[in-house]
């Protein structure tokens, strides 16, 4: 699957000192039964009215009947609580504890799959957020909260029931707490969504690795059109070919690998550990 020409590029990186970032989006998770954002099960129903998924993930919505938009995001919270991690989030992880400062992971996923792998909160860029975590509304506080366990699982299009209405307020306000997540209707940033680290990052990265993305938000692709400038090298694992695969090919040693991540990926960690410099030996006692 992965070529010798290929494999030699790879291990080229993995023992010099260069940065490697990996890129993943809804591709990766739905190796993990979540459905993908725009997919059929991202519609929700009230009433007699079906609801798109652009039009409940908006700040508008929100702001016009925040309990339809927090049932749905329960349910799909529950979803996420009930999946685990597959082979690709795990080598993943494991690419973090073969290159340790060398690595970054930007993540377009909400589910925390990655985190849960392994992969450590302080190199990980949740840049579209975490469902798993809630935030004022009214932005009296910056301070994340965990979603209470208390509200999933739930059954679909069920509406928001008083008591768990009560658990999703602000408790130094009292208002509306809401989903920890980037709506189509707001902006990037650094505070939140780690805009500008992003960007950084993607200015000294070796090597991109993009995983089951289509390129559909802008930052994206603003962090693989920074690494094609600056002359790094773009790896793109994904069953269908898409603008990143078209990028990678264009960039030195470049490649598109069509397959899963979860079929691919463990087999380039595997390549990045059996590649690595082996630790040299222990310190004498002075």
């Amino acid at each position: 699957m992965i070529d010798p020409q290929l494999q030699e590029r790879l291990r080229t990186v993995a023992r010099g000192p260069g940065r490697v970032t990996v890129l993943t989006g809804a591709g990766i998770s739905a190796e993990s039964g979540i459905p993908t954002f725009r997919g059929p099960e991202g519609y929700w129903t009230v009433g007699s009215r079906e609801y798109h998924p652009q039009e409940m993930a908006t700040l508008a919505m929100f702001r016009q009947s925040p309990e339809t938009v927090w049932a749905w995001y329960l349910h799909r919270a529950g979803v996420c609580r009930a999946a685990a991690p597959n082979p690709g989030h795990r080598a993943v992880a494991r690419l973090e504890a073969l290159l340790g400062a060398r690595f970054t992971l930007i993540t377009q996923n909400v589910d925390g799959l990655h985190l849960r792998a392994g992969n450590s909160p302080g190199r990980t860029f949740q840049i579209h957020g975490n469902i798993l975590f809630m935030r004022c509304a009214a932005a009296c506080t910056p301070r994340l909260r965990p979603l209470p366990e208390a509200l999933t699982p739930r059954e679909r299009h069920a509406p928001l029931a008083e008591r768990e209405a009560h658990l999703l307020r602000c408790p130094d306000c009292g208002g509306w707490d809401r989903p920890y997540v980037l709506w189509f209707d707001e902006c990037y940033d650094e505070a939140h969504f780690r805009f500008d680290s992003s960007l950084e990052t993607a200015a000294a990265t070796a090597l991109l690795i993009v995983v089951g993305t289509s390129g559909s938000t802008n930052l994206p692709g603003q962090v693989a059109a920074t690494v094609y400038r600056r002359g790094g090298t773009i790896l793109d694992i994904n069953p269908a070919d898409n603008p990143f695969a078209a990028l990678a090919r264009h960039t030195p040693g470049g490649a598109a690998l069509r397959g899963t991540g979860a079929a691919v990926l463990p087999a380039l960690a595997a390549l990045f550990e059996e590649a690595s410099p082996a630790p040299g030996p222990p310190a004498e006692a002075s």
